[in-house]
């Protein structure tokens, strides 16, 4: 499985658990942005449009560092 294919397979579960961070964490505003930029990529890969495989890849980057801030937030640490 290819970069490209693998960032394919995980947007969608990353989606769902950037959607499940608590509006009142500080992160849920960043995560707002990424899921949207993201679900714009899903919905170029779905329409077999072209799409910048780096930036894609930036992103699902981006949304799993959210994920660990909002996590730590979570945890007091």
């Amino acid at each position: 499985m290819n970069s490209l294919q693998q960032d394919t397979f995980i947007i969608p579960t990353l989606l769902a658990r950037l959607e499940r961070i608590s509006a009142d964490s500080h992160c849920a505003h960043l995560a707002s942005g990424i899921r949207g930029a993201l679900l714009r990529a899903q919905e170029k890969i779905e329409a077999g449009l072209p799409l910048d495989e780096r930036r894609l890849h930036r992103l699902v980057a981006q949304g799993f560092a959210i994920l660990e801030d909002a996590a730590r937030e979570k945890i007091g640490a």
